[in-house]
């Protein structure tokens, strides 16, 4: 069980931190809320660690080095370490899993773009359907239609929150469109990055990014039907709120470069009231023949490994492949800091 003082700054970190997954989780059971808010104070610990800091790969390391001690049972001295931890245990939970978003935060670490929609979404499995499919298990849902399923609401949820940070990402220095979509329009990256403007062409990309995850929040809708009853309120909360950034997006003219869309706690409060209006006639309706859907090529490792329910501590090849990339880049900027510092002095 998770500590009651650990739950209790999980639930803060949330609730600072992640509003619109907050008030989603007011809606599921609390013997899914509580070990869900954990899970997401551990990931959104993850993300801003590596965000946040300078040293990204450093920052990418160690978060290794705590998912490691939390799959042996020793967690770092830290509330979303221990709470975690005790949702690991207690779930059963694959290793494929958290490791996936840490592959997708090495990505970032190392600066890395994305040519077309299906790398888009092979990043998005990482970061945002890892962690929908990590839900599933504190579910106790192994079907790998359901999982499916799941996947496809996180690459949505993923693919709104990109296209509604253009801007703000580019003056980071960050850049998430498909470069051949920029290629296209008679763009390079460096230029945008350089003077990102809300263009006809660039709103026309966030467009097509919202398009797109407006079609996956549509398919995610017959696997939140196969969830357990009670957890369906919260579900179709997050689908409906995340969906709802994409629509005032849709009202701004798709330029999420000169404003940052944002929704009101009146329009929260209506999603919160569509979904358990929509989860109750889940009950009472067929069950869609969307469930079968094949899904996206880039999240069938997740399917395969929460399905499967692979040994804890199997790591694959393309994490171990990205850690090693970061591993010889730190090594590198150490020997340059070194190498610049002799020759000042």
């Amino acid at each position: 069980m998770i500590a009651a003082a650990d739950m209790d700054a999980c639930r803060e970190a949330i609730r600072h931190g992640s509003l619109s997954f907050y008030a989603a989780s007011r809606l599921l059971p609390a013997r899914v809320r509580d070990p869900a808010l954990a899970l997401y104070a551990f990931c959104r610990l993850a993300d801003d660690a590596v965000d946040l800091q300078v040293e990204k790969a450093d920052a990418v390391l160690r978060l290794r080095d705590r998912l490691d001690l939390v799959y042996a049972g020793r967690p770092r001295d830290a509330a979303a370490d221990r709470a975690f931890a005790s949702v690991v245990e207690t779930f059963e939970m694959p290793r494929a899993l958290p490791d996936a978003l840490l592959e997708g935060l090495a990505w970032d670490a190392a600066g890395r773009r994305y040519a077309t929609l299906n790398d888009l979404h092979a990043y998005s499995a990482r970061v945002a359907s890892a962690v929908g499919v990590m839900m599933c298990v504190l579910m106790r849902v192994r079907d790998s239609h359901a999982l499916a399923r799941a996947c496809d609401l996180g690459v949505a949820m993923q693919l709104t929150n990109i296209a509604r940070d253009v801007g703000e990402d580019a003056r980071e220095g960050r850049l998430y469109l498909p470069t051949d979509w920029l290629a296209e329009a008679g763009m390079t990256p460096e230029a945008f990055l350089a003077d990102p403007q809300p263009t006809k062409a660039l709103r026309q990309m966030v467009r097509r990014l919202v398009m797109q995850a407006n079609r996956l929040y549509y398919r995610s809708e017959a696997g939140l039907g196969a969830l357990p009853a009670a957890t369906r309120p919260g579900m179709y909360a997050a689908r409906f709120i995340y969906a709802g950034i994409g629509g005032r997006l849709t009202a701004m003219d798709y330029d999420s470069i000169g404003a940052r869309a944002r929704t009101s706690r009146g329009q929260k409060i209506g999603w919160l009231g569509t979904a358990v209006l929509r989860s109750g006639l889940s009950m009472v309706m067929p069950r869609s023949a969307v469930l079968y859907a094949r899904p996206l090529p880039e999240v069938d490792f997740l399917v395969e490994a929460a399905a499967t329910s692979r040994p804890v501590n199997q790591r694959s090849d393309a994490l171990i492949d990205a850690l090693a990339a970061l591993e010889h880049r730190r090594r590198e900027q150490r020997a340059a800091l070194i190498g610049n510092g002799m020759q000042l002095g």
